[in-house]
């Protein structure tokens, strides 16, 4: 998985389909990338070459020597055993509606390229109490404030027509009143040992909704006026990762919703080849949770666009563990909450080019992608067999 590497982006779908054939594999932290190794068959390489994965076939003595490289303590590298498949759920209105923009949801189009199966899900199925069917939920760029995303251009619409229907089918007044039930349910599923991954507005609608339970922050789409009181009531000892962000209540055209979003989007060389965001370096025997999660052929990602393009750093709890960071703002975070764990990351799609609407991503131009290696690491993350730490 280092740059000889010819798709990394199909080699996460080949450990995940071994997985699902209940053979285990090895993941080796830091070692040529966070290579993948299994024991051989034919039927593997074969697989390796339909999808035109690079490996290389080695004897059991040269097996011996990775792991004793691996094992030396003096080196930054470590073995995790995967095993089991994760069960995997994204939260998307295509469910609902034709939702054509969240047809470019970087998550929904990497599980696709990489050959992994998912269910898609929505409201109407959270709280019907589907949850603990899974194992690891995506949230793609929801907006769990109730606002459908602030802009017409973000929601159509038949998305509004079609998420109000399940509002009045549950007995919600509102909209805004379901997505917040949603929310808490979410945030039960993380508790009780889930694993939860969100990008962009998905991540900063998900706390604000939380900070605000019992309050109206809704103007323009429930008529009945924003609580006046709204920012100092809010309540960030609910939300996962943000606090002491201030609302944007009035920046309807600017689709802002709280400063949790940084400004780093507006400085020179933004989403060019210009800028780009840096992951940290964890121990992979001491630190083996965010090591995973930062696995990468390269430490350096080039930055891009959302409608939360990241997330400033004065908002972010010091209980969140920063792993990609620029000078500007947190691009990628960690923590957990009861049992579970979660993963925020800014922006909207790894390999955009720019904002608004455009056409999905074509992941065969990109199988090499830095940004979209952080996605699919969170997948197999939740197929690790957990070591106790060494303290």
């Amino acid at each position: 998985m280092d740059n000889t590497q010819s798709n990394h982006l199909k080699a996460y779908g080949l450990s995940y389909m071994l997985l699902k054939g209940d053979l285990d594999v090895d993941w080796l932290l830091n070692y040529r990338g966070g290579s993948f190794m299994v024991q051989y068959s034919k039927s593997i390489e074969n697989e390796c070459k339909l999808r035109a994965v690079s490996y290389e076939i080695i004897s059991n003595a040269q097996n011996q020597q990775i792991l004793n490289e691996i094992q030396k303590p003096d080196v930054n590298m470590d073995v995790v055993k995967l095993h089991k498949a994760a069960k995997i759920a994204v939260y998307s209105p295509v469910k609902i509606s034709p939702a054509e923009f969240e047809d470019t949801d970087a998550v929904l189009l990497v599980l696709k390229y990489a050959e992994i199966p998912f269910e898609v899900i929505y409201d109407e199925e959270i709280l019907k109490g589907d949850l603990p069917r899974y194992d690891w939920l995506h949230l793609h760029h929801e907006d769990f404030t109730g606002q459908f995303g602030r802009s017409i251009r973000r929601t159509s619409p038949a998305d509004i027509k079609a998420q109000e229907a399940i509002a009045d089918r549950f007995g919600y007044s509102k909209v805004s009143k379901m997505k917040l039930a949603v929310a808490k349910l979410i945030k039960e599923f993380c508790a009780g040992g889930g694993f939860l991954f969100a990008m962009c507005s998905g991540a900063e609608t998900f706390d604000i909704a939380l900070a605000a339970e019992g309050i109206d922050i809704v103007d323009n789409f429930d008529g009945d006026g924003v609580d006046p009181d709204a920012q100092s009531r809010l309540d960030f000892d609910k939300t996962f990762a943000f606090q002491n962000f201030k609302l944007q209540l009035d920046d309807y055209e600017g689709m802002g919703f709280s400063d949790i979003n940084s400004s780093a989007g507006r400085f020179r060389g933004y989403g060019s080849n210009e800028a780009y965001f840096s992951l940290f370096d964890f121990s992979a025997k001491w630190d083996v949770i965010p090591a995973m999660l930062v696995q990468n052929h390269e430490n350096l990602v080039r930055e891009f666009f959302g409608q939360t393009t990241a997330f400033s750093k004065n908002t972010v709890k010091p209980s969140a563990l920063v792993m990609g960071t620029s000078s500007q703002s947190d691009r990628y975070i960690y923590g957990e909450m009861g049992r579970g764990q979660w993963t925020f990351y800014g922006g909207h799609d790894p390999e955009g080019r720019g904002g608004g609407r455009r056409m999905p991503t074509d992941l065969n131009l990109y199988p090499n992608s830095p940004g979209y290696r952080l996605i699919l690491n969170n997948v197999l993350f939740p197929s690790a067999r957990k070591k106790k730490r060494k303290t």
